[in-house]
C-alpha cells in the first residue's frame, strides 16, 4: 500500500511527513535486518576470538595475544571514523555493501593465515570493516524508520550483537565437540573463517537495497528519491520532493546556520560518545571476552585443554542465549517506556547485579560461588539487553542532523570501540592488581555514575519526526547557557 505525500504537511516535513507516519511492513523489518548484519559480524568476531586462542599453534607474545582479543577494537576504531565522511559523501548504501565485503576477506584471510602476523592484519582489517558498519547502520535505519518505531527497528542492531556472539559460541562447540583432535589444526580456522558467510550474503542482498531518502534528498538527486520513497511504500511527485527540500532548506535558513555543527548537535555529539563509554567501562564484554576462561574452571570435568575450553564456551553459551532473550524486551518497550527511563533501569540492575557476583567471586565457594556468580552475570547482562546497549546504538543513529548524521554517528562508534579496547586490555591488569571482586565492585560505582549522567544529560526522544529530535538538543543548549 502506498501512502500519498503531501506537501503541506506540518513542520516544514512535507514528503517526510508521509515517511515519519508510514505502516510499518515487513519491507521495513527486513531492511533493518539487512542493514544490521554488520552487528552480528560485530558480535561473532568480538566473541569468538576468545574461543579459539588457546588453540592457535603460532608463538605470540603477551602483546600479540591482547592484540588479538581487544586489537580488532582500534581498527573498529579506525573505519568507524573513516566512514564517517565517506558515508555522508558517497551514501549509506555504498559504503554498507564495502564493508560486508570487507569483512568477508579479512574472515577468510584469518581462516588461511599462513603466520601471526597475517592473522594480526587480517583481525585488524576485521575490525575496520565491522567498525564502519557500526557507524552506519543505525544512521540508515533513522533515516527511513517511521517515528513510532524508530527505536525497535534500531535496536535490532544490538539483537543481531546478541545473535553473533551467541553463534560464534555455539559454531566453536559444535567444531570443538566433532573435531577435538584437530583443535590445534583446522578447527580454530574453520571458526574464525565462518564469520565469511553471513558476510558473503551481506554484499549480495545489500546491493539491493534502496539508498536512504533523506541522504538523496540532501543530495538534490530527486528521481532517485522518488524511486527509494517508492520502495519504502511512500507514493510522492519529483515536485512534492523539490519543495519539501526546499522546506528544509528554508528552516535552516531561518535559524541561520553558518555550519551544520551547532551548538545542540556537539551537545548531542558528546551525550552519545558519553553514553557509550559508560556502555563499556561498566564491564558488559568482560563476560564475553573473558568469559572461556574466568568460568571454564568452574565446570571443566578433567584437565584437558579442549575439555576446558569447551566448559567455558558451554558457560558462555548459556550466557550468550541469555543475552539475546533478554535483547527481545528491550526491543519491545524501547518506543513505549522511552530511551531514558530504559536507560536508568538498566545501569540500576546492572549495578545491583555485577554487585551479586562479586559477593559470590569474594565470600563463597563450591556450588553455591558458581550459583551465585552465574546468577549476577545472567541479571547483569539481562539489564544491560534490556536498558543499555540498544538504547546507545538508537540515540547515535537518530540525535544528528542528515547532512552530518553519517560523521557524527562514527565519531560516537569509535568512542564505543576505543573504550571497549581500554577496558578489555586493562581488565586483566586490574584483575590482578585488586582482585576480580573488586574490580566487579568498580563496574557498580561506574554503572551508578552512568545513572547520573542520563539523569542529567540525555533527553526524551521517543516518537519524534527525526527533524524534530535535533531541536530537543538545540533547546537544551538554549536553556543550559542562560542559566550559565
Amino acid at each position: 500500500m502506498t501512502t500519498p505525500a503531501r506537501a503541506g504537511q506540518p513542520n516544514g516535513q512535507g514528503v517526510l511527513a508521509g515517511l515519519n507516519s508510514a505502516a510499518t511492513t515487513s519491507f521495513y523489518w527486513y531492511l533493518a535486518l539487512l542493514a544490521c548484519i554488520g552487528g552480528f559480524l560485530f558480535g561473532y568476531d568480538t566473541a569468538v576470538i576468545g574461543s579459539v586462542l588457546d588453540f592457535i599453534p603460532y608463538h605470540l607474545s603477551d602483546f600479540a595475544k591482547g592484540y588479538l582479543v581487544a586489537g580488532a577494537s582500534i581498527g573498529a576504531a579506525v573505519g568507524a571514523l573513516a566512514a564517517g565522511p565517506l558515508t555522508d559523501r558517497f551514501g549509506r548504501k555504498s559504503l554498507l555493501i564495502a564493508d560486508a565485503g570487507i569483512y568477508a576477506v579479512g574472515a577468510i584471510l584469518s581462516a588461511v593465515t599462513v603466520n601471526a602476523g597475517m592473522l594480526l592484519a587480517s583481525r585488524t582489517l576485521i575490525g575496520l570493516a565491522v567498525g564502519a558498519d557500526s557507524a552506519i547502520a543505525t544512521a540508515y535505519i533513522a533515516e527511513f524508520a517511521p517515528s513510532s518505531r524508530r527505536g525497535s527497528l534500531s535496536l535490532i542492531q544490538q539483537w543481531m550483537i546478541t545473535v553473533g556472539i551467541l553463534a560464534s559460541y555455539l559454531v566453536a562447540l559444535l567444531t570443538l565437540k566433532v573435531a577435538p583432535d584437530a583443535a590445534y589444526g583446522v578447527d580454530w580456522r574453520i571458526i574464525l573463517g565462518l564469520g565469511a558467510l553471513p558476510a558473503v550474503l551481506a554484499v549480495a542482498l545489500r546491493a539491493r537495497m534502496p539508498e536512504s531518502p533523506r541522504w538523496l534528498m540532501l543530495q538534490g538527486r530527486f528521481a532517485d528519491t522518488r524511486k527509494a520513497l517508492g520502495q519504502l511504500g511512500i507514493d510522492a511527485s519529483e515536485d512534492q520532493i523539490r519543495d519539501t527540500a526546499a522546506q528544509l532548506a528554508a528552516r535552516e535558513s531561518e535559524k541561520q546556520r553558518k555550519t551544520q555543527w551547532t551548538p545542540g548537535v556537539k551537545r548531542a555529539l558528546i551525550v552519545v560518545c558519553v553514553f557509550f563509554i559508560f556502555q563499556q567501562i561498566t564491564g558488559i564484554n568482560v563476560p564475553f571476552y573473558y568469559g572461556p576462561q574466568l568460568l571454564g574452571g568452574f565446570f571443566q570435568a578433567s584437565n584437558s585443554a579442549v575439555d576446558a575450553a569447551v566448559a567455558g564456551i558451554e558457560t558462555a553459551a548459556i550466557l550468550g542465549a541469555i543475552n539475546v532473550i533478554a535483547t527481545y524486551f528491550g526491543f519491545r518497550y524501547i518506543d513505549r517506556a522511552g530511551r531514558r527511563l530504559l536507560a536508568i533501569g538498566g545501569y540500576a540492575g546492572m549495578a545491583v547485579f555485577i554487585l551479586v557476583a562479586a559477593v559470590g567471586v569474594a565470600f563463597l565457594t563450591g556450588a553455591p560461588k558458581i550459583t551465585v556468580v552465574m546468577v549476577g552475570f545472567a541479571f547483569f547482562i539481562t539489564s544491560f539487553a534490556i536498558g543499555v546497549g540498544g538504547t546507545g546504538w538508537l540515540i547515535q543513529g537518530e540525535v544528528f542532523p542528515t547532512a552530518v548524521r553519517g560523521r557524527a554517528a562514527a565519531i560516537g562508534a569509535s568512542a564505543d570501540w576505543l573504550a571497549n579496547f581500554v577496558i578489555i586490555l586493562v581488565f586483566p591488569a586490574l584483575t590482578t592488581a585488586f582482585g576480580l571482586g573488586w574490580v566487579m565492585v568498580l563496574f557498580a560505582v561506574l554503572s551508578v555514575l552512568a545513572i547520573v549522567f542520563v539523569a542529567r544529560f540525555l533527553p526524551e526522544t521517543k516518537g519524534l519526526p527525526l527533524e524534530d529530535v535535533v531541536a530537543v538538543f538545540e533547546r537544551h543548549t538554549t536553556t543550559a547557557a542562560s542559566r550559565s
